[in-house]
């Protein structure tokens, strides 16, 4: 499920939004910039996510933890390393 993401200028969002945060609770994002530069995002307090998604999100969750383990450094020794 990709979202689009509607870019839209600071002064355009102040100016008009009521409409905008309707159009938000309707399930569209917005990237809010200032004078050109990306500033802020405005996406749906509860967005509704499918099983896929989920079933995606975690299994992305899972081959991050399986790339970053200990391999039997104590975190004791980390935080001695880094202390260094």
């Amino acid at each position: 499920m990709a979202t689009i993401v509607n870019d839209i200028g600071a002064a355009e969002a102040n100016a008009d939004f009521s409409h905008l945060l309707d159009r938000v609770e309707a399930g569209e994002e917005f990237t809010i910039s200032r004078s050109g530069h990306p500033v802020a995002r405005l996406v749906p307090a509860m967005a509704l996510r499918s099983p896929e998604d989920r079933r995606e999100a975690v299994e992305k969750m899972r081959q991050l933890a399986a790339r970053n383990q200990l391999n039997g450094t104590s975190i004791r020794a980390l935080i001695e390393e880094g202390r260094k």
